[in-house]
């Protein structure tokens, strides 16, 4: 062994200056390397130095960057593509719901519902000061179909402690009388803007709090403590990681979240690159008060210009436009209205009613206003956008931004779009807007069968979840999980991109494909979970792909993607994870 060591140590004294002086960290060999580069080409080798790609091309040509310590790594045929770019989450509320008591996105009956949160209350001492909270709630997934959920479930547990059910989709909470009590949820009780108290037949409100109106409980919860919050931040770059994200978008952050984001990187624990949006609220002080509220804790958690080490990028805001358009919410707005059943369950007669949703939660005035001072600070916008009348005010505030100098520089985000007016897909390409969007929506299942479809009417509902047709419309598709709302599965979202069909045990009733909307091809579908993410944080010249240059950010997979059937995308499983040229997973 020390005979060869010496060999190949002279072997590469002879070599010329400009090759041996600087070898590879890491080279990577013999494998299926997916590049994604303009071309989508495929090579067969790829060399890592100090954190960035130092070469891109066939073996030969690789053997060149091989140094007497440099590590080889035979791919033995194995896909290498750039790490997963996740445009889109909340990964602290991922993190930290994995605290709390969770009804794991099932689709229960109530008694189901009921025990399962009977058991968590049974787990712990009975406190009456101690709310219970009880997450992932498959809100619209309760069997049988649009069962009337209020707080009645809940009051029949036997418990002191009040209670909020928190759904999925985190746009509803269940209380229990107790928590409707503390929270001052009575018949008098007035929703703040851009929120709904819900109510039965006599006014009575529900337990069903929607939007802003949740804050009337979810403010008299104690906040996370700081070791709480630590736990959560480093359950969820597990999680990520395990997943094949290398870079993420925090949609809607806090001080408490990025104070422990700071800690995990000052510990030399980052190990995705973060990026966070601060809220810009639509009904607290001017524009221009919140725009400097946001820059000023951009200006403290920022850690500057992006280097190999994962670091904290604060450069985005987050707004909300509407909320959801699924039933029993309504909350998305729309530009025509929500369809009601005038007949019963068993002859139903179903007909546009009265009500669009809500009011774009921003005023075109007070939207116009808010771009252009976060143009002008250089934050670019994240905008919750979920019905078609969100989305046309979102595009025609945008336009109008475009037409100053520093409007012209915003890169304008759309999250979900889960109904977009067909006249307006071409507008996404004009406005250079980004619509970012959850791929593992676009499937047959309750949120978008017994939830939405009768309520669209026929031809609207052939438009939902148009993620192919929006591309092919010209629009630049970014992924985003928005997990916790689902669980985070990459690779499920990915299938479903290319299938619109749901999982094989979803049961029969949800067999076959979301609508006849042509599915994203692979390659497209790819691009969106990376370089086109990479763009809305303006990433694209560091990451997102792999070519000479860029961020060390990939993951090798343990098969080509190209080579299985579509149904079977949802069972590829990352098998190392690589940030900076580190590898972080396994």
């Amino acid at each position: 062994m020390a005979a060869a060591g010496r060999t190949l140590a002279l072997l590469f004294s002879l070599l010329p200056a400009a090759v041996w002086a600087a070898p590879a960290d890491t080279v990577y060999r013999n494998g299926y390397v997916y590049t994604i580069d303009a071309h989508n080409s495929v090579q067969q080798a790829l060399a890592v130095r100090n954190g960035r790609i130092a070469y891109v091309g066939d073996d030969d040509g690789a053997g060149a960057h091989i140094g007497p310590k440099t590590r080889v790594i035979d791919l033995q045929g194995r896909m290498l593509m750039p790490g997963l770019i996740d445009a889109h989450m909340h990964p602290q509320s991922g993190g930290s719901r994995l605290l709390n008591c969770s009804l794991d996105y099932q689709r229960l009956t109530v008694p189901q519902f009921q025990a399962r949160i009977q058991a968590c209350l049974d787990k712990e001492k009975d406190d009456p000061k101690r709310w219970l909270i009880v997450v992932n709630w498959f809100q619209q997934g309760m069997q049988p179909e649009n069962v009337d959920m209020t707080h009645a479930a809940l009051d029949v547990l036997k418990t002191s402690r009040p209670i909020v059910v928190r759904s999925s989709f985190g746009h509803s909470v269940l209380l229990n009388s107790k928590a409707m009590q503390l929270a001052k949820v009575t018949r008098d009780a007035k929703a703040p803007p851009a929120g709904k108290i819900a109510r039965d037949a006599q006014g009575e409100p529900t337990g069903i709090l929607e939007d802003a109106a949740q804050d009337l409980a979810m403010d008299l919860l104690p906040p996370l403590t700081p070791k709480e919050n630590l736990s959560a931040t480093k359950a969820a770059l597990d999680a990520m990681r395990r997943q094949g994200v290398t870079t993420f978008l925090d949609a809607f952050t806090d001080p408490e979240t990025l104070t422990a984001y700071r800690d995990v990187q000052r510990a030399g624990k980052l190990t995705a690159r973060a990026h966070f949006a601060v809220l810009i609220d639509h009904d607290k002080d001017a524009p221009g008060k919140r725009v400097a509220a946001a820059v000023k804790l951009a200006k403290q958690f920022d850690q500057g210009a992006v280097r190999p080490a994962p670091s904290m990028q604060v450069r985005h805001a987050k707004l909300f436009m509407d909320g959801v358009i699924s039933a029993p919410a309504f909350t998305g707005a729309m530009l025509e209205p929500y369809w009601v059943n005038r007949g019963t369950a068993e002859q139903p007669d179903w007909g546009p009613g009265t009500d669009n949703g809500p009011a774009s939660y921003f005023s075109p005035a007070l939207l116009r206003a808010t771009l252009n001072a976060l143009a002008k600070a250089k934050l670019d916008p994240h905008i919750h956008t979920d019905g078609d009348r969100a989305v046309r005010d979102t595009l025609d505030a945008l336009q109008d931004v475009r037409k100053t100098a520093a409007g012209k520089a915003l890169r304008a985000a759309l999250a979900h779009g889960e109904i977009i007016d067909p006249a307006d897909y071409p507008r996404f390409v004009q406005l250079d807007a980004t619509p970012v969007l959850s791929f593992q929506w676009a499937k047959p299942a309750p949120d978008t069968i017994g939830a939405l479809k009768d309520y669209m009417g026929p031809k609207r509902y052939e438009t939902v979840e148009p993620q192919a047709v929006l591309q092919a419309a010209g629009a630049r598709i970014a992924f985003g999980s928005d997990w916790p709302v689902d669980p985070l599965d990459q690779w499920f979202a990915l299938k479903v991109a290319v299938t619109r069909m749901a999982a094989p045990d979803a049961g029969p009733e949800y067999a076959g494909r979301l609508t006849q909307q042509p599915g994203m091809t692979v390659a497209d579908a790819l691009r969106a979970m990376t370089i086109n993410a990479a763009y809305t944080l303006r990433m694209e010249q560091q990451t997102g792909s792999l070519e000479v240059g860029k961020l060390a950010d990939m993951i090798i997979l343990d098969r080509n993607v190209f080579d299985i059937a579509p149904e079977d995308l949802a069972s590829v499983k990352v098998e190392q994870t690589v940030v900076g040229g580190r590898t972080v997973w396994p």
